[in-house]
């Protein structure tokens, strides 16, 4: 996996991922999200994928999955994350809500790389879903 970060003028920057897409970058907020930013949407993405996957695999009819995603940090600097926590709101027509449940707790606990690589740094990550149904 390749990345790369290129300087644009002061706070600005422009990554390009090793799959061809660019993603703007700004410490001001002005032109593009600010890094921490984005790391909060990758574990997003992350847990949200497995979770989708796993209920799509459990035979349920999922017509949308939204992570919420609330973050801590420390007040030292560097001013790391400490607590994070994700809330799926899981919308579908007739889902289980015990299979919802094991979706999350599989992507936390054995899919998602970007949430164990944080746990694994001493980030508190918690978990909880709504389930709506969508007749």
């Amino acid at each position: 996996m390749k990345a790369s970060v290129a300087w644009q003028e002061d706070v600005h920057f422009t990554a390009q991922t090793g799959s061809g897409f660019q993603i703007e970058i700004d410490g001001n907020q002005e032109k593009g999200a600010r890094p921490m930013e984005l790391i909060l949407a990758g574990l997003g993405g992350c847990t949200s994928y497995d979770v989708v996957k796993i209920l799509q695999k459990s035979r349920q009819d999922v017509v949308s999955c939204v992570a919420e995603i609330d973050a801590e940090r420390s007040d030292a600097i560097p001013a790391v994350f400490t607590k994070i926590h994700i809330t799926f709101v899981v919308t579908g027509r007739k889902l289980k809500e015990k299979i919802v449940e094991r979706a999350v707790k599989l992507s936390a606990e054995e899919y998602c790389s970007a949430s164990l690589m944080l746990e694994r740094g001493g980030v508190e990550i918690t978990h909880s879903f709504t389930v709506i149904d969508a007749e």
